[in-house]
């Protein structure tokens, strides 16, 4: 795994709290939770790919 995925997952993951605390701290409870599961999302997109790469790599290493 790239230490640079890594990096921008922990990335995602300190921008979506501090979205969240500024949200709810100013009453949108509501759109916290959207921005937290924004970025779940995102983040599982990326790790998708990620995991996509892999068996690619693991096909053309066996020759399937």
């Amino acid at each position: 795994m790239n230490v640079d995925f890594i990096f921008q997952v922990a990335g995602i993951g300190i921008i979506v709290g501090i979205l969240h605390q500024l949200l709810v701290r100013s009453g949108r409870e509501e759109q916290a939770m959207l921005t937290t599961l924004a970025g779940l999302i995102v983040v599982l997109i990326m790790v998708i790919n990620q995991i996509g790469t892999l068996f690619k790599t693991i096909k053309s290493v066996f020759g399937l």
